[in-house]
C-alpha cells in the first residue's frame, strides 16, 4: 500500500474559512470558535474571491484590526469552493487545516470537539456526519434529504467504511497529508474528494455527530443538480491506483 505522511502530534491548528457574501454568520463563527478552541490555533485563513461582498470584506478588516496576526486574508487564485480549498492547503501553517465554512452551516461549537478528538489519532482525520447520534438537518428540503441519505449508504458500501457523512466539509485533517495529496476538483465534489482519497490511502477517520443548520444569509453556491457530479468523483476515486493519489515527490 502505498504509504501517507504521519504526524506525531497536534501542535497547532488553521482554520480555513472561504468568505464569498457572509458577514454576521462570518463574526459570529470567528467568535465561538476562538471562545472555545483558541490556545489550539494558529491561525484564521479567511479565503476571499471576486466575488466576495464589499460588505464581507468590511469585516473581515474588522477582524483584521481586532485580531492582528491571527487572522490571514488569501486570495484564492483556483476557482470555486474546491479551489479556494486547494489554495489555502498550500500556505496553511499549523499542523492540522479545520475545514468549515463561514454561513454557520457547520456549527462553530463542535469546532473544539473535532479539535479535541484529532488530538487522539493525530496522523488521522476527524470528520462530522449530520445522520448519527442525535444530529439533525434544519432547514433541509425532503428531496434533498432522501437524495443524501441515498447518496452516503451507495458510498459508503462502495468503499467499505463506517462512514455515514462523506460530503459534508467540516473536518480537521494533517496539513501534511493534504500538502501531499494530488487534489483534482474544482467545485464542491472537492468535499467528497477530501474524503476518498485519503481512504483509499489507508488514512483512519473518525466521525462525530453534528447538527446542520440552513444559512442565514447570502445564498448557496452550489445548485441541487450539481451534485450529480459527486457521483464521478466518487467513482473515479474508488477504482485510481493509490501510487497516483499522492503528489510525485
Amino acid at each position: 500500500m502505498t504509504d501517507y505522511p504521519k504526524v506525531a502530534k497536534l501542535e497547532s491548528v488553521t482554520v480555513l474559512l472561504p468568505v464569498i457574501n457572509e458577514t454576521i454568520s462570518l463574526r459570529q463563527t470567528v467568535d465561538i470558535v476562538l471562545r472555545d478552541a483558541k490556545a489550539d490555533i494558529l491561525e484564521l485563513l479567511i479565503i476571499v474571491c471576486k466575488k466576495t461582498t464589499p460588505e464581507a470584506m468590511a469585516v473581515i478588516a474588522q477582524l483584521q484590526k481586532e485580531l492582528g496576526g491571527l487572522v490571514v486574508v488569501l486570495h484564492q487564485t483556483r476557482p470555486f469552493l474546491g479551489g479556494a480549498f486547494r489554495d489555502a492547503f498550500a500556505i496553511s501553517r499549523g499542523s492540522h487545516v479545520l475545514m468549515m465554512a463561514s454561513d454557520l452551516e457547520t456549527d462553530p461549537k463542535d469546532a473544539r470537539a473535532i479539535i479535541e478528538e484529532a488530538k487522539k489519532n493525530p496522523s488521522g482525520i476527524v470528520t462530522t456526519t449530520r445522520w448519527r447520534g442525535g444530529a439533525a438537518f434544519e432547514g433541509y428540503s425532503k428531496i434533498k434529504l432522501v437524495c443524501n441519505w441515498v447518496f452516503q449508504h451507495f458510498f459508503s458500501i462502495l468503499y467499505g467504511t463506517h462512514l455515514t457523512d462523506m460530503t459534508f466539509g467540516y473536518r480537521i485533517f494533517p496539513t501534511k497529508l493534504v500538502q501531499a495529496i494530488e487534489w483534482e476538483e474544482l467545485r464542491h465534489p472537492f468535499l467528497l474528494e477530501t474524503m476518498v482519497k485519503p481512504l483509499r490511502l489507508g488514512v483512519p477517520v473518525t466521525e462525530i455527530p453534528t447538527d446542520w443548520h440552513a444559512r442565514i444569509e447570502g445564498e448557496s453556491q452550489n445548485p441541487f443538480f450539481r451534485n450529480f457530479v459527486y457521483f464521478r468523483t466518487g467513482l473515479k476515486t474508488r477504482f485510481a491506483s493509490r501510487r497516483s493519489i499522492l503528489k510525485l515527490a
